[in-house]
This record gives structure tokens, sequence and C-alpha cells, in this order.
């Protein structure tokens, strides 16, 4: 339950102690609140779905906003003031910029630092990226979001570069030379800055620009209503904030039904006329999302061997800062941070596993790590739990080598099509669950259906699954337990408003620092699919996921060097 902090008067003291009367009140005596009426029309039928937020759009008041209502201990609060600083993005100079004077990736170019200088294995390459706006004037301000990596493409191998914003339209990409051969530089603008700006205000104003759903059901009369961890309006709600995390979800309360006859939960869609008109000229898929920068003099460079003497290994000391974590070389993925073996043959899968259960937390891109083993591995058979495709939970067993391989969904927001209300499991509740020991092995991700909402619901969601972790390493220390992070996806107008790989940039520094400094290993799915020569996706190919697993194996089944 929220505690209050006292205020310079007494009005706050007063909604605080009015809002832990609502959780109370909730919580033990559900059927009071199921007694309550409500004015307007907020319920939803199953056959005519409708996005009630139509009937309270005109006001702002947003009384049932759970990630405001959070009580922080010192330093939980100055984590996250220090947490929202490292990620504090650069203001343009004036909050309205005319189209035709910003970021024009068309005009802009780059320029490789010393292009014919020599080059060898584990040097730097410094690029200039200059840009310009749609009159080709030079930008004066920073604040774009840019990507960068180096490429040879006969080798089938890739890097990410680091990106510094000099804040003045120039920035340097830095790259570290890990092959030899020819190498090709590639810079992309993935946002201007005026439309990170709009990114920004989103953010902020309109969590709900994702809406969800709960259905709610008794005998043959049910009743659907809108879901979310901010519901605007003086409407009647349901409160399923979670008991044991404190992780806020409201339901609009049906007319006529309890809140205990909630059944499922779905995602309910998308909102629309989001932008002005002005603004949706930030957004064009040809113009300015995703589009390349080209390079005024060459594009690449002659890197030569290093010497035999000087080790191949760069650096071992595994940090989720490190840049970069690693690269492909001939489609397989090196890192620099641990030793990976490339599990080619299903018969070591099945060596590494035999013995072990897994446990898979996430969203889809970490179902993919489950449908790949899955279908990868022969003696590794789906056990069919009734679950609903794409959905979960899902359960593959292999009798013979005793492998046992589960997948569960996150708790809300998840943008999934129907979820039973039962299945609904906050991961720190799961991994509270789990006993642990050398044969337990965890992989956790946990970013994209956070990207709509205040960064400090996400990391309210990471304070609560780091504490059980760290709780499970206490009472388990040879729990093997892996981070999967973030990766980018292919980007057009509307998806960028709801899954911007700036958002997920976001979260996923975020991500890397709160987890840093405790037991906890690394699959750097980010830069696997950035330094990919595959087209972006939310759900990488196969060759990517592949990399992801041989990675993830390698932690539970390390290398002997």
């Amino acid at each position: 339950l929220t505690s209050f902090s006292w205020g310079p008067t007494l009005m706050p003291l007063l909604q605080c102690l009015i809002a832990q009367f609502q959780v109370i009140y909730f919580f033990f005596s559900p059927q009071n609140l199921d007694d309550d009426t409500i004015s307007g029309s907020n319920w939803i039928t199953e056959n005519n779905v409708q996005h009630s937020l139509s009937q309270t759009a005109k006001t702002t008041r947003k009384p049932y906003c759970g990630y405001k209502q959070q009580t922080l201990s010192k330093r939980e609060q100055a984590e996250e003031e220090s947490l929202l600083a490292a990620i504090q993005w650069p203001n343009p100079p004036d909050s309205k910029i005319a189209f035709l004077q910003s970021t024009d990736p068309s005009h802009s170019d780059f320029v490789i630092v010393k292009p014919s200088g020599f080059f060898k294995v584990g040097d730097q390459l410094e690029v200039l990226v200059r840009l310009k706006d749609f009159q080709g004037k030079p930008k004066e301000y920073g604040g774009d979001y840019l990507q960068a990596r180096i490429h040879s493409p006969l080798l089938k191998a890739g890097a990410t570069g680091r990106i510094v914003d000099c804040h003045n339209g120039l920035y340097k990409a830095f790259f570290t030379l890990l092959w030899p051969g020819e190498v090709k530089v590639s810079v992309s603008l993935v946002h201007p800055s005026e439309a990170i700006q709009v990114l920004l205000r989103l953010r902020e104003e309109r969590p709900d620009r994702v809406y969800f759903k709960s259905s709610f059901k008794s005998g043959r009369y049910s009743e659907t209503t809108e879901c979310n961890v901010c519901l605007p309006g003086d409407l009647p709600v349901c409160n399923f904030t979670d008991l044991y995390t404190g992780e806020p979800w409201f339901c609009y309360k049906p007319r006529k039904l309890s809140c205990a006859s909630r059944i499922s939960h779905a995602k309910g869609g998308y909102q629309k006329g989001l932008l002005t008109q002005e603004e949706s000229l930030f957004f064009q898929s040809d113009v300015n999302i995703k589009r390349p920068i080209v390079s005024s003099g060459p594009d690449s460079v002659i890197v030569k061997p290093k010497a035999f003497t000087d080790s191949s290994i760069i650096d071992r000391a595994e940090d989720p800062t490190v840049s970069p974590s690693g690269y492909y070389y001939e489609d397989e993925w090196r890192s620099r941070t641990h030793w990976i073996h490339h599990f080619n043959n299903s018969d070591d899968i099945t060596k590494c596993l035999q013995g072990k259960v897994i446990h898979l937390f996430g969203d889809s891109t970490i179902r993919q790590w489950f449908e790949y083993l899955t279908a990868f591995v022969p003696d590794l058979v789906e056990f069919n739990l009734g679950s609903p495709k794409n959905v979960g939970p899902f359960m593959s067993v292999d009798l013979k080598h005793n492998i046992l391989l589960k997948f569960r969904c996150h708790g809300p927001p998840i943008r999934f099509s129907t979820v039973f209300s039962s299945e609904l499991r906050y991961i720190a509740n799961e991994l509270n669950g789990i006993v642990g020991g050398r044969n337990t092995v965890i992989a956790i991700t946990i970013w994209s259906h956070f990207s709509t909402f205040p960064v400090e619901v996400y990391i309210r969601r990471l304070r609560n699954i780091r504490r059980s972790i760290i709780q499970l390493l206490d009472r388990s220390p040879k729990t093997l337990i892996v981070i999967r992070t973030a990766n980018v996806q292919e980007l057009g107008p509307e998806v960028s408003l709801f899954n911007s790989d700036w958002y997920s940039f976001q979260l996923d520094s975020v991500m890397r620092k709160m987890f840093s400094g405790i037991a906890v290993h690394f699959v750097d799915a980010w830069e696997m699919s950035l330094a990919h020569y595959l087209p972006h996706n939310l759900h990488p190919k196969e060759i990517i996921v592949k990399n992801q697993i041989d990675a993830f194996l390698s932690y539970v089944c390390p290398l002997q060097i």
C-alpha cells in the first residue's frame, strides 16, 4: 500500500489519506465497491467494443494514475532522479520549429576523420556527422537521434558505433575496428530533434495512447471496460493494484457486474489524431524516419590484421555499458564480454540443458527463444496447456534428458490479444515463487510494452524485479539469471508514436544502469539487431535469434578456457 509524505498544507495529506483509504477499501471490502453506481456510461459491450476515453477526453484530471502515488525511500528517490537525469535529452532552442528548419537527412552528410590513415584491428575510427535542414542550412543545435554501424558485407561482419552529440548540429560517431579488411560506415537519422520533442510530449501527456480492455462476465451477461495505469475522469474504477508489488492497474467499473467478475485482459487499440498537422511532417517514412545519411567523401577504410602476439581478446570483463559489446563475423556474434560457443547442433543444446529448468519471462521477443528451442531440439516437445496462441503460458518438456522449458508473459501493461486474468502474473511475484539452484535458469526481458508510459512506470517495474532477483540470488546463489535487452525495429509514422527506437533506447539505458553491479548476465539484443545486415524488425529473424540463443546458452554452459 502506498504511504504519504508530509506536505506544507493539510490538503495533500487529506488527498493521500483518501487515496490510501480507497486502496484499503477495495482490497478488504470488494463487495462494497461492487455496489458503486456510475454517472454516465463507461461500459462497452463485447459485440460493440468502443474506446470509452472519448467520453472523458475533455478532462485533464487523472485521479487514478498509479505511478504517481508511490512513496520512495531516499535511496530510491535519488536513484530515480539519477536515472532520469542520465537519459535527459537536449531541447531545441524553440519549442516550435518549422518543418523546413528541421533536420533533413538528404542534405546532411558525414566524413571519416583521416580516411586514408593506417588502421589496424583494435583501433578507433572517428566519423563527423554534419546535419542540415531542408533549406540546406547547417543545424545549430542537437537532440537528433542517430544510429551508426560499421560493416563488411562480404564477411557478414558488423558492429555498432557510439554517437556523441556536440549540441551544435555536429555529431561524432566512434567505432572500434574489430576485424580486418574493407570496413564501411553507415549512419542513419532515426528521428530529427524536432520529432523527439513530440515523442517526449506524448510520453508525458498521453500515456493513454495505447489503451487496454478487460472483459467481465457472469453467466451469459458480459461487459468490457477500458483499463490502464492511468484512467482519466471521475468514473468509478476497479482497482487491480498488485498486493505484493504495488504495481498499479485500473479498469473502469462495469455498469452491472462486480470487479471480481473480470475474466480477461487484452490490448484495446491505439489512439488516433495525436499530432498536429505540423507535427505530422516530422514523421514521414521516406523523408525523416530511419533515413540514411551519405558520406561526402570515402565511406570505408582498410583495416590491417592485428599482430598475433596482441591477444584477440579485447575485453572480457562483463559490463552492460561496454560499447560495442560484440560484433558479427561470418554471421556469428562474437562477444567482447564473454566467450560464446555456437550451438549449431541440437545435441549440444540438449547436453547443455540436461537436468535444467529454464524459465523465460517477458514479451514476444523472448517468446521467440521458446519457439526457437522447441523447434530446433527434437526431444524438446511442447506440452499443450490450452493457452491462447502467441500469448501463453507455454511449456516444453524433454523427459529423456529431464529438461523443462517454460514461457510466461509479464504482467500489465502488455499489448497481447486475450490473456486470461488468472494468467496475469508479475515477474517479481513469479521470481519469489522459484526455489532456484544450480539447475535453475531464468531469462527476462521487459521493455516494449512500456514505451508509451512515463519512464517512472518502467523504473518502478524494474525496481520490483531487481528486488526479487536479489532475494532469489541471496537464497540460491547458484541460480543463473540472464537479461535480454531491447532491440531495434522497423519504424513508420504510426509505429514511431508508440514504439519508436528512441523510446526503446531510453528504456534500455535505464535497464542497463539498474541491473549493473548485480549477479546477472546480459544478452545484448540491441547491438545484435542494430549491427546485423538484415532489416530491422521487432521480432528479429531466425539467424539473429540463433545468435541470441548462443549467447544465452554460453552463460548456461560456459566454455572452459
